[in-house]
């Protein structure tokens, strides 16, 4: 309902925020990532909002990136997971730090975070496999990964290969290779 505030940051009082737009004043809850990288009080401020509405509360979670507001997005699908354990997993963890744990199937790394034990860290793993770490891991991959390399790895993860795999084949192709080339070559070397 409400996708986007542009406004002026009236207060902040860690992990909520007040964003005044023409004054009418949101009260905003973010994770400290976001919080961390906001202007000074009577800055102009953009957040990208996600809108709660449960039965007791209605609630307007804020995010300075489109990347983050995603990954809340996919942590609330999953079940036993609210909103106040996703914004605690977005505090704790970057979304890249998210997609490389999913990635890698570590969960050593998300039961660092407060309120994630091991059995939630196994599950979030499991619920995020093919979600996250697919198209934000290829993002996060590194300055190396093109924009071809990252939808070729794409297009391989989509074909059931593992991140593993793709990562592997995308190495033994030419840096400058096209995205369709590039599917075909590393399909014949995942094929050997």
């Amino acid at each position: 309902m409400i996708g986007r505030l542009n406004g002026t940051l009236a207060d902040k009082n860690p992990p909520q925020v007040l964003v005044d737009c023409h004054g009418v004043g949101y009260e905003v809850d973010v994770p400290m990532s976001t919080f961390y990288n906001l202007p000074g009080l009577g800055e102009p401020v953009t957040l990208l909002t996600h809108f709660v509405v449960r039965e007791d509360a209605q609630v307007l979670f804020g995010f300075g990136s489109a990347a983050e507001r995603e990954a809340f997005r996919q942590l609330i699908r999953i079940s036993g997971v609210g909103p106040r354990t996703a914004l605690s997993v977005l505090s704790g963890m970057s979304v890249a730090d998210i997609a490389q744990a999913v990635t890698a199937q570590d969960a050593s790394r998300l039961v660092k975070v407060p309120g994630i034990g091991k059995k939630t860290a196994e599950r979030l793993l499991l619920e995020l496999k093919g979600k996250i770490g697919a198209d934000i891991g290829a993002a996060a991959g590194g300055a190396a990964a093109t924009d071809a390399q990252a939808d070729i790895l794409q297009a391989l993860v989509a074909l059931g290969y593992s991140d593993k795999e793709a990562q592997a084949s995308l190495k033994a192709l030419p840096k400058d290779v096209g995205v369709s080339e590039g599917i075909k070559l590393a399909l014949k070397q995942l094929a050997r």
